[in-house]
């Protein structure tokens, strides 16, 4: 047998410096919010969920305890989370949802059936 180690999950490989991988995405996800207003849903909710998730990372060395803390499934899957986590955060703040439509919606626009 090779030396080779798998997650056992199609398409991640095994990191081998998960802490560090987190605390990069977790640090510019929370970066990116900074540029939303603080009342914005989106950055309310995230920035919860990821100053959570992140304590947890500076404060368990042992990836398995980690892992339970999260309760997101292995390393790998949290670490995968958070890239699309951070990628979606940068299209949030280029779409800035929370900011008014340019135009005024039709009425009836609900309105069901017509």
């Amino acid at each position: 047998m090779g030396g080779v180690c798998t997650t056992g999950l199609v398409g991640l490989a095994v990191s081998h410096n998960p802490h560090e991988r987190l605390r990069i995405l977790y640090t510019k996800i929370l970066s990116s919010l900074q540029a939303m207003p603080q009342d914005a849903a989106y950055r309310k909710y995230t920035e919860q969920l990821v100053n959570e998730r992140f304590n947890h990372v500076k404060a368990e060395p042992d990836v398995e305890k980690l892992e339970k803390k999260i309760n997101s499934g292995q390393i790998e899957e949290v670490i995968f989370q958070a890239e699309c986590e951070l990628a979606l955060s940068r299209k949030m703040a280029e779409w800035k949802p929370w900011e008014p439509l340019i135009e005024e919606p039709p009425p009836n626009q609900w309105k069901w059936p017509i």
